[in-house]
């Protein structure tokens, strides 16, 4: 299926063309209206963090360690220590699914925005339904769990990509899967080499939010910029605080000229 949709332009309200979205850009929603407004209406992007490079070698092996699975139709041995009743899930798309600027996509036919979100990994259990997986790596003295509150990204990263799937047809079950890499801090030395304990955690997700979002991303596209406010987070958005205070202290110093 072939789409139609602005990638780099901002998006005009009233245009009739699909407007792209992805699931980081329903990520920035969620937390801040405001700065999400900026950031598609007028493309003033938040400014960058640095790039988590060893998280991202974490990943690409991780990758081809479960395509080694996939392609003997195996499980891998997390699953199987873990009685997950799956195999990594083999599809002639996985690569687009997997791609930054493709991933699994569909058209939001009531808000004609054109979801996106690239995808860690997918496995199948034994009664066809669909897993989504996503790789997670991180270096802490404690064990690696998904209850803390900022890690509700984390969730609804993964509620997004089932919501996709769905939207493309696909049987999905409700329960994902983290595969979290914790990078171990009790050895004597580095030797050039970090070595990890890799956990396997179920996480039960509900996607009902999705649509109700979509709407009022729209909404919200196609209206003014919205107030300085709270973040879904909790608390006021960081980046529009400091914007504020920073614009009233240049004021200060120039009325005092």
């Amino acid at each position: 299926m072939s789409y139609q949709y602005q990638r780099s332009q901002p998006y005009r309200p009233g245009q009739k063309t699909a407007y792209k979205i992805s699931r980081s850009k329903i990520e920035l929603f969620m937390q801040c209206p405001r700065c999400f407004w900026l950031d598609n209406r007028l493309k003033i992007k938040r400014p960058n963090g640095p790039p988590f490079r060893i998280n991202s070698a974490i990943d690409e092996l991780l990758k081809r360690e479960f395509d080694a699975y996939r392609k003997d139709a195996k499980p891998h041995p997390i699953m199987v220590d873990n009685d997950v009743k799956a195999v990594p899930y083999p599809h002639k798309d996985l690569d687009t699914w997997r791609a930054n600027f493709t991933g699994v996509a569909t058209v939001h036919v009531p808000t004609n925005l054109h979801i996106f979100g690239a995808i860690d990994d997918v496995w199948v259990d034994d009664d066809g339904r669909l897993i989504v997986v996503d790789y997670k790596a991180t270096a802490k003295d404690s064990e690696v769990s998904i209850d803390a509150d900022w890690q509700l990204t984390y969730k609804r990263q993964m509620e997004v990509y089932q919501w996709l799937l769905r939207q493309n047809d696909f049987d999905v079950s409700d329960t994902a899967y983290f595969v979290y890499a914790n990078g171990r801090l009790d050895l004597d030395s580095f030797d050039n080499k970090v070595e990890f304990t890799t956990k396997l955690i179920p996480y039960v997700a509900d996607a009902s939010w999705v649509d109700d979002t979509l709407a009022k991303i729209k909404e919200t596209l196609e209206g003014d910029i919205p107030p300085v406010g709270s973040a879904a987070m909790g608390g006021p958005c960081d980046f529009c605080s400091y914007a504020r205070s920073r614009t009233e202290i240049t004021l200060r110093a120039i009325q005092k000229k």
